[in-house]
């Protein structure tokens, strides 16, 4: 079963043959010929399959924003990120589904949930890098999150060292130094920017 339903054939795309090159739970990488609506003749495309992801700009009842400092072994660094995680659940990803990973990752990453007088509100989605993988990140702002009694519960291969919240003006200028520089994140900030969040 595929990971999401989100890309279909349809508006003159067309998938005339598929071969898996390798699989693995968390990836899916497939050979593909297919004609498209502007190439009639068909052509070959390699096509990397991701689960769908969600990604939380958790806002605190005075204004900060919460970011995870988290180690990210593919670049070999240590990042100033929203808090964000997969989807596990294959299909079609509707909103109760969408908010349930967010508030699962927002408490395990940072140790926080929604407070009584919170709201969430959708930001839509971005495609992390659409030349090669389908994968599509969710995006929810929390206004009113607050400490969870619980705290944080970490999954065993996450490395967060840090946990803080910050105002816009201190994440605009991480922007601006390059600190903050994983896609999640900037997406959410240039989300929250065009919505004039703060």
């Amino acid at each position: 079963m595929p990971f999401h339903e989100f890309v279909r054939d349809e508006g003159g795309w067309i998938t005339n043959r598929r071969v898996s090159l390798f699989v693995h739970q968390y990836l899916e990488v497939d050979q593909v010929q297919l004609s498209s609506p502007s190439r009639s003749e068909p052509f070959e495309w390699t096509v990397c399959h991701r689960k769908a992801g969600v990604v939380i700009a958790a806002q605190t009842s005075d204004g900060g924003f919460l970011l995870v400092r988290q180690e990210r072994v593919p670049v070999r660094a240590t990042l100033w990120e929203f808090p964000a995680g997969q989807i596990d659940e294959a299909g079609v990803h509707d909103w109760q589904t969408i908010v349930s990973a967010g508030l699962r990752e927002l408490s395990e990453e940072a140790g926080y949930e929604p407070g009584p007088q919170s709201e969430v509100v959708s930001m839509h989605h971005f495609l992390s890098s659409p030349g090669f993988t389908d994968e599509h990140c969710y995006q929810i702002w929390i206004k009113g999150a607050v400490p969870a009694p619980s705290g944080m519960h970490l999954d065993v291969n996450e490395a967060i060292t840090e946990v803080r919240a910050f105002s816009w003006e201190e994440m605009q200028q991480m922007v601006f130094s390059g600190e903050i520089r994983d896609a999640n994140t900037l997406c959410c900030l240039a989300r929250l920017g065009a919505m004039r969040a703060v």
